[in-house]
């Protein structure tokens, strides 16, 4: 049976939660040098409170550094468009970042390839937005942007995502000690 778009949603936030069982399934896909992200999220693993609702976000994910607004998605193919489905996607981006832009947040938008076996399945951006300032700022300049297609719809494209696991690696390496 193939999952739904909350069963993606429910995927994520386990991981970033730093469930045991969720995180055992998840190491196959990582590089063996990818690995350690699993142990250091073990430690300091986030607070993630599933807020889905009508163009709100899917997910917000918590710690004492940093709070995440964000939006799932999910695909075989490896874009994600966002002018299909009437628009509505377009529509929520849009919301997306007068929201986050006026209280000064980081959205996050996590696309989940399907079908993946051999690599990290998550890849994360963010939406285009105004800097920031402090380890915001420094976490956003490692984070890819939404693209736009050549008649300006937003796209997610799959090969420009940042994996999760190296996000997790650079959310880490703002908060711990070097050598931490």
């Amino acid at each position: 049976m193939g999952r739904t778009s909350s069963g993606y949603e429910r995927e994520l936030k386990m991981l970033l939660e730093a469930d045991p069982e969720s995180l055992r399934r998840y190491a196959p896909s990582l590089d063996p040098s990818e690995r350690g992200v699993i142990d250091r999220l073990r430690v300091h693993p986030f607070l993630v409170v599933r807020a889905a609702g009508s163009l709100g976000f899917d997910l917000v994910a918590l710690r004492r550094e940093f709070a995440f607004p964000i939006e799932v998605k999910s695909s075989r193919g490896d874009t994600i468009l966002f002018s299909a489905a009437s628009g509505r996607a377009a529509e929520q981006l849009a919301e997306h970042r007068r929201r986050v832009e006026r209280v000064g947040l980081l959205a996050l938008y996590a696309y989940r390839r399907l079908g993946l076996r051999s690599q990290d399945p998550w890849r994360v951006y963010t939406p285009a937005g105004p800097d920031g300032r402090g380890r915001l700022d420094l976490l956003r300049r490692h984070l890819p942007r939404i693209d736009s297609t050549r008649d300006g719809n937003a796209v997610l494209r799959w090969d420009s995502g940042l994996p999760l696991s190296r996000f997790l690696e650079v959310v880490t390496s703002l908060v711990e000690p070097v050598g931490a």
